[in-house]
Formats: C-alpha cells, sequence, structure tokens
C-alpha cells in the first residue's frame, strides 16, 4: 500500500485546466482550478449541469489526465502516472459512488461487497464484507441480487462496497440523483457517518445544495473555474454533469 506523506494533502490541484477538440475548435471544459483537501475533510462541488464536475472528478481519481496543471492524489502527482500506477495507487486507498449504483447484476450484494477485498486477497474478506453490510442495514440481503433490491438499497451496497477496505478518500458523483427525497436524505446521512466514522476525505459532486452545505468547503465550478461559493446557485435540470 502506498505511503502518504504525513504533511501532504489527501488531493491537491494546481492550476488544471482541462480542453477538448471539438469541430476543429478548441473547447475549454476547466481552467485554473485550485483545489487542497487535507485528511478526513469533505468537500462539495456544485455547479451547472455541463460544467464540468464530473471531469474535474475524474482529473481529482487519474482516470483522466489535465491538459494543464498538476493533480495529486495521496501525495503522488497522478496526472503524471501510467494508468497501471494509477491503478495500484488507488487500489484500497480510494473508494468511488456513483449516481447509477454500478452493481455486477449477476452477483449478490455480499458477492458485490467482496469484490475489492477479493481482489486484494485481503484476509477475513467475507466477515468484513458481511460487517460493512450490516453497517448499513443490509445484512439481511446480503444474498439478494441487484434486480432485487431497491434503489435505496442498492447504492447502500454500493456504499459498503467504497468503503469496505476503509479508503483514505472517496469520490461520490451524484450518488443520491437517482433516489427518492426520502431515500435520498437517508442515504446522504449513511454517506456522512461512514465518512466521519471512518475519517476519510469525502470528495461529493450534487444538485443538491442541503446535502453540498453538509460538507466542510462547498465550490463552485463556473465558466470552468472553481471558487468558494458565495450564494446559492441555479443549478439548472437534470442529474449528470
Amino acid at each position: 500500500m502506498t505511503q502518504i506523506p504525513s504533511s501532504a494533502p489527501i488531493i491537491q490541484l494546481d492550476n488544471i485546466g482541462y480542453q477538448v477538440r471539438n469541430d476543429g475548435q478548441t473547447l475549454s471544459i476547466l481552467e485554473h482550478c485550485q483545489l487542497h483537501v487535507e485528511p478526513g475533510q469533505s468537500v462539495a462541488i456544485v455547479g451547472r449541469s455541463g460544467s464540468g464536475k464530473s471531469t474535474l472528478l475524474a482529473i481529482m481519481a487519474g482516470l483522466e489526465k489535465p491538459t494543464q496543471g498538476r493533480a495529486f492524489l495521496l501525495g503522488q502527482e497522478i496526472s503524471q502516472l501510467s494508468e497501471d500506477e494509477c491503478a495500484k495507487l488507488r487500489a484500497q486507498q480510494v473508494g468511488f459512488v456513483f449516481q447509477n449504483f454500478q452493481l455486477l447484476p449477476s452477483m449478490t450484494a455480499l458477492e458485490n461487497v467482496l469484490l475489492p477485498l477479493e481482489l486484494f486477497q485481503i484476509e477475513q474478506a467475507r466477515e468484513k464484507a458481511l460487517a460493512a453490510l450490516d453497517k448499513v442495514g443490509l445484512h439481511q440481503r446480503a444474498k439478494h441480487l441487484p434486480n432485487q433490491l431497491s434503489g435505496g438499497e442498492q447504492q447502500r451496497v454500493a456504499i459498503a462496497r467504497a468503503f469496505v477496505t476503509a479508503p483514505k478518500v472517496l469520490f461520490a458523483d451524484e450518488p443520491t440523483g437517482n433516489l427518492d427525497e426520502q431515500t435520498a436524505h437517508q442515504i446522504q446521512a449513511l454517506l456522512f457517518e461512514l465518512q466521519q466514522t471512518q475519517k476519510t476525505s469525502l470528495i461529493l459532486v450534487t444538485h443538491d445544495m442541503h446535502y453540498a452545505h453538509a460538507c466542510d468547503q462547498v465550490l463552485q465550478l463556473q465558466q470552468g473555474r472553481l471558487q468558494p461559493l458565495k450564494q446559492t446557485p441555479t443549478l439548472g435540470s437534470g442529474h449528470v454533469s
């Protein structure tokens, strides 16, 4: 497992830019983005649909390379690592929760949570997976397939899978976007409870301002630039960045 320098932030973005070519023209998605996230800190990123929030999250996680600037994750300059090196760095130390759950449909809830534990050959994997399901209130649903679970239950399985390796940082991209209001509130409370209990840094992309304001920092992505939120923005419709 990669050791994080004691003085290093969990995430650091220095002057990040991201451009793409479209019909022969250069389209700027991100410009001069700066971010500093300490261990255990929670950060919400808000903005209109299509503003580049998910792209920024992907750069932080090493899933996309910036076209400008430097991105650091867990003390390493992830923007300069190969795909294999990025995957090794993320390994047990990074968790993901997505809007569409991303559970494997042919595997039970328990088997979905077991995946990262078995991948890294972690001892007592079954016991740890069952304990993770118990933390999210789904111990009794361990043998159910995703299509036998409600949307809220599927997201709880996804959260259990994300936290089962005790990651240093969790990236959550619209984790309640496909849920009804009551279920969304339950998932929000659960996510923060586990984040605080395990002292995990949380990077949250969301349209839900109530959810965002529960974080330590709220940043707005507007016209490609990341800045502290000064007022509640009109985020527009839709759930996916």
